[in-house]
């Protein structure tokens, strides 16, 4: 597991706890999980995270429905702020704010948006920093089982 001041790379595990969402729902992998788990982390601030949501929502809409699990995580200073920005836009995905406890198990982020896929076992497959554009998200479809 990476500490504070390293990030999560590929081949290490992400130990996802229960996530409380903005919309106070919980997040959860399940036990005997058999999908992968999309993550983005973003910022309400953020242009590049702005453009990536849109292409987020569409991703949503196209892949077959539960065949990935998705949560987004805001770096934003409160709740909020986030919960305004979702509601501006009208994003459907789940999102929910970062807490120590993600914080200490992603480790340092440099930069947003970030986006991560774990395996069925929360082990790390892709990660990119920096936008990922839509025709990516149509190669990503491919993590969706």
């Amino acid at each position: 597991m990476p500490g504070p001041a390293m990030a999560i790379e590929i081949g290490q595990t992400l130990p996802l706890q229960k996530i409380q969402t903005l919309d106070g729902t919980y997040f959860e992998v399940p036990k005997n999980n058999t999908k992968n788990t999309l993550i983005q982390l973003w910022a309400s601030w953020c242009p590049f995270c702005q453009r990536q949501n849109t292409y987020l929502e569409n991703f949503t809409k196209r892949i077959p429905p539960g065949s990935m699990h998705i949560i987004t995580i805001s770096i934003d200073k409160t709740p909020v702020i986030a919960k305004e920005y979702m509601r501006k836009h009208r994003y459907t995905f789940s999102a929910a704010m970062m807490t120590p406890e993600l914080s200490q198990a992603i480790g340092k982020i440099r930069g947003v948006p970030v986006l991560l896929i774990l395996d069925s076992k929360n082990k790390l497959i892709y990660k990119e920093i920096g936008e990922v554009f839509e025709e990516d998200f149509a190669e990503l479809s491919k993590y969706a089982k």
